[in-house]
């Protein structure tokens, strides 16, 4: 299963590109699973340690529909808006709660796939820096970063989306970038499988 999660606390840009994306894997063949944090109660992770002694987290909220999610992936995409040149305080909250997942098994996140898409309201607005976050949190948890590679997809998919559903609709160029991540994530997740390597999702 591949687990969209989508860290805009709107109904726009962000949602509907990793929408999209899914859409794409679902005609791969690949099962898809999407999750926003719009509407959704996720504190921010206090760094308490309870979940170092309990192998659970203490803040009791939505977080905890999010956790088996993301357990039974076999891969992640994770697609934040571009705030002050940098992702989502959302996005970031769910990253940081992930440390009760690992708590509980430091193996948990292990061979995963992982890719990243940013929506930024300005054509330079941060969209690299924040794909690098989510490439570092996958990085130190064991998750593979996929990119789309060079000429065009750098980091991963990145979007001009002019602030407006409208225009990332009208993104070429971020439609192509998100393309050529898809096909390199699909493709990695596809060998993996063919080679046996065994991962915590399903």
């Amino acid at each position: 299963m591949i687990l969209g999660i989508c860290g805009s606390p709107r109904k726009m840009a962000t949602e509907y590109v990793l929408r999209e994306a899914l859409k794409m894997l679902e005609e791969k063949g690949f099962k898809t699973e999407y999750f926003s944090v719009r509407g959704k109660n996720i504190a921010p992770c206090q760094h308490c340690d309870y979940c170092l002694k309990n192998k659970e987290c203490r803040l009791k909220d939505d977080m905890f529909e999010l956790y088996p999610l993301i357990k039974n992936a076999k891969g992640l995409i994770m697609a934040t808006p571009v705030y002050n040149g940098a992702l989502s305080a959302q996005i970031k909250a769910v990253m940081d709660r992930c440390r009760a997942l690992l708590a509980a098994d430091r193996n948990a996140l292990q061979y995963k796939v992982g890719m990243a898409i940013a929506v930024g309201g300005d054509r330079m607005g941060g969209q690299e820096l924040a794909i690098q976050q989510i490439i570092t949190f996958y990085v130190l948890n064991g998750i593979i970063p996929v990119s789309g590679g060079s000429f065009g997809a750098n980091l991963g998919a990145t979007f001009w989306s002019k602030d407006t559903l409208e225009g990332v609709k009208e993104d070429e160029e971020g439609f192509k970038s998100l393309e050529k991540t898809v096909k390199k994530f699909a493709k990695l997740l596809e060998k993996i499988e063919t080679k046996g390597i065994e991962t915590k999702g399903e």
